[in-house]
């Protein structure tokens, strides 16, 4: 008899458990859905009497237009700094500020992949030469995104093809950078949480 109803309560139990599961949907978006994201990013190296320390936020805000389609706004700030022990050997931060798109294949899924265009446009100061510059970028990256709950998604982005432009005040020419290609280096993680 007891373990007719020790049977009984486990599959009782295991039924309320399918239940539960199938009533939560994990993640997706749809249209008209408002998503923030971005990245955070700390290093610090030192070897010696030499210590570098680099520091990114980068967060961004999106609204999906229609089912596939997002569009938003970010922000970004970069601190770079180097010193040998005695002096200061590199000492720089940036500001951007830019506008994106991205394309869902699949964005009501749990797991989607996406394209992303974003172009940016950036300023900042090397405080060792008291130098200033400013330019703009524009960057096409594929990216995934998978849902982890129905808030809150993971997702990564690798760079592919991008140009970049900046001049220094006071310079007569920019300086150009074209690249292209899967730099893993260049490969972001992010936190989304949607609306």
């Amino acid at each position: 008899m007891k373990k007719l109803l020790f049977t009984a309560a486990i599959a009782v139990l295991g039924f309320t458990s399918v239940n539960a599961q199938e009533d939560t949907t994990v993640g997706g978006f749809e249209k008209g859905d408002v998503f923030v994201s971005g990245s955070v990013g700390f290093s610090n190296s030192s070897f010696g009497d030499d210590s570098s320390d680099f520091f990114t936020i980068a967060p961004k805000a999106g609204y999906f237009v229609s089912e596939n389609i997002a569009a938003g706004l970010k922000v970004g700030y970069e601190s770079d700094t180097a010193d040998n022990g005695v002096t200061d050997t590199r000492d720089e931060t940036e500001f951007s500020v830019g506008v994106f798109g991205r394309y869902y294949f699949t964005p009501s899924s749990q797991f989607s992949l996406f394209t992303e265009l974003g172009v940016d446009y950036f300023s900042g100061e090397n405080k060792l030469s008291d130098a200033e510059y400013d330019g703009f970028d524009i960057a096409f990256a594929p990216g995934i995104s998978y849902f982890v709950s129905k808030n809150f998604a993971i997702e990564a982005t690798v760079g592919v093809l991008s140009y970049e432009t900046e001049e220094y005040d006071g310079a007569s020419d920019s300086q150009d950078n074209f690249n292209v290609g899967l730099n893993f280096d260049d490969i972001r993680f992010g936190v989304v949480y949607k609306f």
